[in-house]
């Protein structure tokens, strides 16, 4: 078999807007309705945190501002340090910089996720509990914080890592930015949604995600006052709106109201999307299953993910191929994939900051390709790319 060169290109991620988007966006346009104040803004945010089963919510522009007014509303002070996975995209960590905050790099498990184990063994060999507070030996500096991330969509142990923060004093804010609409279906939080469990929850609606905004975030909690502080710092901490008094320094971080017309119409079709999701990474999953070298990341026992992104491990050794090469492979017939991110703590920026014993996310970013899986691909675009993979292994 040889494939032929696809003539019109397969993206890795793209978003649908099939819905109500262009009815929402226009009834904005037609009332002069655009910027930060408008209906569909408070619509989206009490439809968001209904759908994931949070009291109170706030709109801002993209994710990586949530994940910033969340360690702010948190109580991250200067020179606290946070434990961060290393393998994630960056935003998690620039944030802990924005707070003047600095990182420590935990390893991550088999699905991608941050490795329970190996933050426990790191606050164990390197930390000591005092005055209700951690502390880095190390440094000599107080650690106050964990944001886990649910990589591509599939949840991380949060029964594991919530008990790890409830020994040692810590709060969790949880980089939910790709997992909208996973959750747990065993354990302590069975029935939970991702970004529901920590002390705040962030989620992304970047033109990637599965439901999109174009750029746009969104902060969840249960705790009305951590919302309300979020807000306010969003919209430059104003405390007066007529003499525009500022008593606190703010941010330029509120979504508008365009974007949220954009997320109420997304979200109506949110678990359409994920079932789509699933079914076309179980698709990939039965056409490259009997492939040598080549096996998927698949979602935890103890959650439900919406694949959000497809991660396979291409093994070089039974595969006669690594990861590179089969995206380089792909990229010839027009067929686009994506390694992991390099990881954080080989990063120019942190090479120096302090880090667990970094093995399991050095194997997968060395391994994984992830391949197209936006919510339109067509089923015979799947069968094409498993076609691209087996002729490349197999000959």
């Amino acid at each position: 078999m040889n494939v032929k060169k696809v003539n019109k290109s397969i993206p890795l991620s793209v978003p649908c807007l099939n819905g109500n988007e262009l009815k929402y966006v226009t009834e904005c346009i037609q009332t002069s309705w655009v910027s930060s104040v408008g209906s569909f803004v408070t619509r989206f945010e009490k439809e968001l945190a209904s759908y994931v089963g949070s009291k109170y919510s706030t709109a801002v522009n993209s994710g990586t501002a949530a994940l910033h007014l969340s360690l702010l509303v948190a109580g991250i002070k200067p020179n606290d340090e946070v434990f961060v996975p290393t393998l994630t995209f960056i935003a998690p960590v620039n944030v802990i910089k924005y707070a003047n905050a600095d990182p420590i790099f935990i390893d991550c498990d088999d699905h991608l996720n941050m490795s329970a184990d190996s933050l426990n063994k790191f606050i164990k060999d390197n930390c000591i509990f005092k005055s209700k507070k951690l502390f880095n030996k190390k440094t000599n500096k107080s650690i106050s914080a964990i944001i886990p991330v649910h990589v591509f969509g599939h949840p991380a142990d949060m029964d594991a890592i919530m008990a790890i923060a409830e020994e040692n004093n810590l709060k969790v804010i949880e980089d939910a930015t790709e997992s909208l609409g996973s959750y747990y279906i065993t354990g302590r939080y069975k029935g939970r949604k991702t970004g529901t469990i920590g002390h705040l929850g962030c989620y992304s609606f970047n033109g990637n995600k599965i439901i999109t905004t174009g750029g746009g975030g969104m902060i969840v909690s249960d705790d009305g006052e951590a919302i309300e502080k979020a807000k306010y710092l969003s919209t430059q901490a104003k405390d007066d709106s007529l003499f525009y008094v500022h008593n606190d320094i703010g941010y330029n971080y509120r979504m508008t109201n365009l974007l949220a017309a954009l997320g109420c119409a997304q979200l109506e079709k949110l678990d359409t999307y994920i079932k789509i999701k699933r079914n076309n990474f179980n698709l990939y999953n039965k056409l490259l299953k009997d492939m040598a070298g080549i096996s998927s990341i698949k979602e935890p026992v103890y959650a439900f993910s919406n694949y959000w992104f497809y991660s396979f491990i291409v093994d070089k050794k039974k595969a006669g191929i690594s990861n590179i090469e089969l995206l380089q492979k792909l990229k010839e017939k027009n067929i686009e994939s994506r390694p992991i991110w390099t990881l954080n703590h080989m990063q120019k920026l942190y090479k120096y900051s302090c880090k667990s014993s970094i093995k399991k996310a050095r194997y997968y970013f060395d391994n994984v390709l992830n391949i197209p899986c936006s919510v339109d691909l067509k089923l015979r675009n799947i069968r094409l790319v498993a076609d691209v993979i087996s002729e490349t292994i197999n000959g």
